[in-house]
């Protein structure tokens, strides 16, 4: 593996090293360089110094430029810059040399990550994502945290990253009394002779869980028995547990199949429940009560904050443990810190979760960090989600006001999808059935994950499947043939023909622009990786098919007026932005069908 340094990191150190030798006394001063409209490049920072050295910026520009190699007038053999021009009041823009622009593409093109390089100081982060509840059906509100921690995941570990993922699903709690005492009183509700499909366990949950609460709803008898239920499930009574572990052995078969669908994959080893720290509980008020970090208050045991009160400036306390002795979600999840920092040796813990969560991690976080559980080395982030909207903008639910099913609207995305592929099949490639059954499912489940990634994670988005499958505009859609074309084109190039860069070519602007976009790749993946932000991934990727479209239009391939040289290097910037499109995709775990 080769990292390859980006023409901008290029260009920049020159110009640091320029400003060194031409003006001593600026110190280390920052050329500002960002891209332009006006050029490829344009360099702002002379404006700032010549207030720091009481100077013409002009002038001082002036000074810049001569100490810089220039192709026009440098020996340098491969010069970076073409040219560059002082304008305004002191502006350097700056254009790159072709020859630069194709030369590293291929040095990119050289390395199997696209000479990305790894982070210069990967840590460990445990990331909580994708957190069902067992026993319930997985809806709507469940996909973003599902989508974005994936993606994070992803893009983490490709930045070099360890990762440990944690699935933090709902197995704990006084339902599971009403639920096993029903499983006691009906004991075959939950047997089935084959291997239960995601689709038959939820069934059965779902018919058990009515049943149940209709029982308890209207039994008193039975509601005693459910409740004496919970205190033997909390003692660890033999009988009970087993039953409890039936319910999460079952919804486990139900959330496999769903995340299959939405193809992302989910380690069982992975999946640490409420219920997995449940042996930490007491321990941790223990020691969050003798650090003085909580008190108790009306026979609770609660931490307070100066800056978080109520409707009427009255304390708002984070409740560890309650005044029956019951623990809430706040010793859960300050266990888990402990856990994850003491035992996984995490230095950054990222929660997925939705925003309006928001006040209570900060009531953690802050807890941990007075004990000492977080602190400079240790830090963690809640990486808040925004909500999934109807076209009405309301929360997305059903015509009839209930809560979408995960499952219905991920059937309904393929169901479309398919549709699109089979009506470009039946005009171009012929696809079998089953071939266009296969692409509708990763162009519909990819649809629904770009629709989300593509958006801030901390917005609202409106679901629009209409929308989300359209070969036009900033979907993944339009992402996937863009993939699918240049393949297309690299099958139909003729012997002799191959991807093969000559720098020595002059570039058209479409190839230019194409060029230097691909470049930015790297960079984009340490932004996208340092601020947990793949809705910038999305939107370079976006640009990216953008730019080979248009150089798709403008810059004729097999048929290049330039001859073979020049036909090589067109297939050449097909292949990396090809390669690029895949990896970055990869990245957002969308699938791109190599026929489309």
């Amino acid at each position: 593996m080769a990292s390859v340094l980006s023409l901008a990191a290029t260009v920049h150190q020159r110009l640091a090293d320029a400003l060194s030798a031409a003006l001593p006394e600026a110190g280390s001063a920052d050329p500002l360089l960002r891209r332009s409209d006006r050029a490829d490049f344009q360099a702002n920072g002379m404006l700032a110094l010549a207030k720091q050295l009481k100077g013409n910026p002009r002038e001082l520009a002036a000074k810049v430029v001569a100490h810089l190699p220039v192709a026009a007038t440098s020996a340098d053999p491969d010069p970076v810059i073409a040219d560059i021009e002082v304008s305004g009041p002191g502006f350097l823009n700056i254009t790159i040399a072709d020859s630069a622009i194709t030369a590293t593409l291929a040095a990119r093109a050289a390395d199997d990550r696209l000479g990305v390089p790894y982070a210069r100081e990967p840590g460990t982060t445990v990331i909580d994502y994708a957190q069902p509840n067992v026993a319930k059906e997985m809806h709507v509100g469940h996909l973003r945290s599902a989508v974005l921690g994936d993606a994070v995941v992803r893009i983490l570990e490709f930045a070099g990253e360890k990762v440990i993922r944690r699935h933090h699903i709902g197995d704990w709690g006084t339902q599971f009394g009403m639920l096993i005492q029903y499983l006691i009183e009906h004991p075959h509700e939950l047997d089935h002779k084959d291997a239960a499909s995601g689709e038959e366990a939820m069934s059965n949950l779902n018919r058990l869980y009515k049943a149940a609460r209709a029982l308890f709803d209207s039994d008193a008898e039975f509601k005693e028995r459910s409740r004496r239920r919970v205190v033997d499930l909390q003692a660890g009574d033999q009988e009970t547990v087993a039953l409890w572990r039936k319910f999460v052995d079952e919804s486990k078969i139900y959330f496999y199949s769903v995340f299959d669908k939405l193809d992302i994959e989910i380690h069982d080893p992975d999946v640490v429940g409420e219920s997995g720290y449940n042996d930490m509980l007491a321990e941790t008020c223990r020691l969050l009560e003798e650090s003085g970090v909580a008190v108790r208050s009306e026979g609770a045991l609660c931490v307070f904050f100066d800056d978080i009160t109520g409707p009427e400036g009255k304390p708002v306390p984070l409740i560890v443990q309650k005044s029956d002795g019951g623990f809430g979600y706040a010793a859960t999840d300050l266990s888990a810190i402990r856990d994850r920092v003491q035992h996984l040796k995490a230095d950054t813990l990222l929660y997925v979760v939705d925003a309006r969560q928001s006040l209570h991690f900060k009531m953690v976080f802050e807890a941990a960090r007075r004990i000492g559980w977080l602190n400079d080395q240790v830090h963690a982030v809640h990486l808040a989600f925004g909500t999934v909207l109807g076209k009405d903008g309301k929360p997305f639910k059903t015509r009839a006001g209930k809560t979408v099913r995960l499952e219905d609207l991920l059937d309904e995305a393929t169901e479309r999808a398919a549709a699109v592929v089979r009506e470009k099949s039946e005009k171009k490639l012929g696809l079998t059935e089953e071939e266009i059954l296969e692409r509708g499912a990763q162009v519909g489940v990819g649809a629904v994950k770009y629709a989300d990634l593509s958006t801030s994670a901390s917005r609202d988005y409106k679901f629009d499947l209409d929308q989300m499958v359209s070969l036009n505009g900033d979907t993944s859609v339009y992402l996937q043939y863009a993939y699918a074309r240049i393949q297309s084109i690299l099958r139909l190039a003729k012997e002799g023909q191959r991807p093969l860069a000559h720098p020595e070519l002059p570039l058209a602007p479409a190839e230019r622009a194409l060029g230097l976009h691909l470049d930015q790749f790297g960079e984009t993946l340490r932004e996208v990786a340092a601020g947990y932000e793949p809705h910038k991934l999305a939107g370079y990727l976006y640009q990216l098919a953008s730019l080979y479209t248009t150089f798709y239009d403008q810059c004729p391939v097999l048929k290049a007026e330039g001859g073979p040289a020049q036909v090589d290097n067109r297939l050449f910037l097909c292949d990396i932005t090809a390669r690029t499109l895949g990896q970055g995709m990869s990245l957002l775990g969308i699938r791109t069908p190599e026929r489309l």
